[in-house]
């Protein structure tokens, strides 16, 4: 019915919510991270038309952060035989995990050349969806999480100093321009 009502395709509808999902990460983020947080957002990838959604230098290392909006209960489902899957609201979503795992290589490669050792970490942030109030969500080892949960994470104590920081800032920018 939403498509017989609208003049916009199906593919840009999406890409609006979407933007729109990027948008409040962003807006909460900025909100909830100290200083020696940054983040670069909605970053190209070099010869594809894909984006990273944030990119987070923090004292733990790089994060590679994608904003998700959706509505309905994120849930693991393991099955007793085959694969586990990740569905939100009962739909099996788990190729955002192998999409977030592919930006995750990519800018682990990068890092390595410029600050080897220091770990790239991936989450996928929910805006709109509804996550377990109890227990931590992850699939495939990246935590599923909220705004604020993440922002948390970020400001966490680590290993890379201020120097490294910047270096990794500095060289991230200049291979994942604005998209």
């Amino acid at each position: 019915m939403l498509l017989a009502l609208s003049d916009d395709p199906q593919h840009e509808i999406a890409w609006a919510r979407g933007a729109g999902g990027e948008e409040r990460v962003a807006k909460g983020l900025a909100k909830h991270l100290t200083d020696v947080v940054v983040v670069l957002h909605d970053r190209r990838i070099p010869s594809s038309r894909g984006n990273i959604d944030h990119l987070a230098v923090a004292p733990t290392g790089v994060w590679v952060i994608d904003a998700k909006r959706y509505k309905g209960k994120v849930a693991i489902c393991k099955p007793l035989f085959g694969a586990a899957k990740l569905t939100v609201a009962g739909r099996d979503r788990t190729k955002l995990i192998d999409g977030l795992a592919k930006q995750v290589a990519l800018v682990e490669a990068a890092v390595r050349g410029i600050e080897p050792g220091v770990q790239v970490l991936g989450a996928l942030c929910f805006v709109g969806a509804e996550l377990p109030l109890l227990g931590k969500l992850t699939f495939n080892g990246y935590p599923l999480l909220y705004t604020k949960q993440l922002a948390s994470r970020l400001n966490r104590a680590g290993p890379v100093d201020a120097v490294r920081r910047k270096n990794l800032l500095e060289q991230l920018a200049a291979r994942f321009p604005p998209a």
